[in-house]
């Protein structure tokens, strides 16, 4: 069974994405800041969009106490993100600290947009660390429950 990312998550990261490439356009200081940003979240969004928001996709169909046994297919998806959790996490500490220094030299330079802009992804990491990651890994615990799966 294929899992999609919920379409206004992923329009969301396509928009964060494409404006950072924007940003590290701009020269100056800001957007050497914004390059280092850059180099640290394509890597980490790639991985976002290959286990950690696809299962996601299945909350709507869940809530409406839809479970069908193709949906276990995801448990390796949930599974990975449950173990690379801490990881995940440590590129979130080390995207926020770029984004700080980004806000900083932004700032300095008055470009105020650019450093709303980086306090706007900070908010976006610590929304996917305070709720998308652990709805993630809820949808496969929810999943091991209804399908008898606990073993897993």
């Amino acid at each position: 069974m294929e899992f999609n990312i919920p379409e206004t998550l992923k329009e969301e990261h396509d928009d964060l994405h494409e404006e950072l490439a924007r940003v590290t356009d701009i020269g100056g200081g800001t957007g050497e800041a914004a390059k280092k940003v850059a180099a640290i979240m394509h890597p980490h969004f790639i991985k976002e969009e290959e286990f950690a928001l696809p299962p996601l996709g299945l909350l709507a169909p869940l809530a409406k106490g839809e479970v069908k046994k193709e949906m276990e297919d995801v448990l390796h998806l949930t599974e990975r993100l449950k173990s690379e959790l801490p990881q995940m996490l440590a590129e979130h500490r080390a995207i926020i600290e770029s984004l700080l220094k980004l806000a900083d030299v932004a700032t300095r330079e008055n470009k105020l947009e650019i450093a709303f802009f980086a306090k706007k992804l900070i908010l976006h990491a610590r929304t996917e660390e305070e709720v998308l990651y652990p709805a993630s890994i809820l949808v496969g615990e929810y999943l091991k429950i209804k399908l008898n799966k606990q073993g897993s």
